[in-house]
């Protein structure tokens, strides 16, 4: 019926190989890479996709091929986030962990520069959660998915009798 251009295994382990590599890579990139996507992340994303294509089916063009590829990457996926919901400790290597990007009011430029997030994304999740003033914040945090938490230092009890 359908005539494959490689054994069906190969498939399967190729695109097991990419799957890791991508995974890998991405890791790498940072946290801002997974959080919100800028015209620039999503023109990566496509070049990954056609460039990562001709390494998953070779020269095969074939709907069943494709197929095999698709199911190997989703049964992957889930084989994932299996694992990770059943150890922290695999869970920490795959997804990371939250960062502190600034305490007590205090920026820390460190932890931005080292995650790759420009100072300017940090302004913005503090004006998106209705914070105007760096001394209002007592910590943000740099979640693992690309988000920032901020959470807001609550009123002293002078503070709040002056109000």
């Amino acid at each position: 019926m359908f005539e494959l251009a490689l054994p069906w295994w190969e498939f399967v382990a190729r695109a097991a190989l990419v799957y890791a590599a991508l995974l890998v890579l991405v890791r790498l990139s940072g946290k801002r890479t997974v959080g919100e996507f800028t015209p620039f992340d999503l023109v990566v994303v496509i070049l990954l996709g056609e460039s990562t294509q001709g390494a998953m089916v070779g020269a095969d063009v074939s709907v069943p091929g494709s197929l095999i590829v698709a199911t190997t990457l989703i049964a992957l996926n889930y084989a994932l986030g299996f694992v990770t919901a059943r150890s922290r400790r695999i869970d920490r290597l795959v997804e990371g962990e939250p960062v502190v990007v600034m305490r007590n009011g205090r920026m820390l430029s460190h932890a931005l520069r080292r995650n790759n997030v420009p100072e300017s994304d940090l302004e913005e999740a503090l004006r998106k959660q209705g914070v105007s003033a760096h001394e209002d914040v007592e910590l943000a945090i740099l979640e693992t998915n690309g988000e920032i938490t901020v959470l807001k230092r609550e009123p002293t009890a002078r503070s709040a009798t002056a109000s």
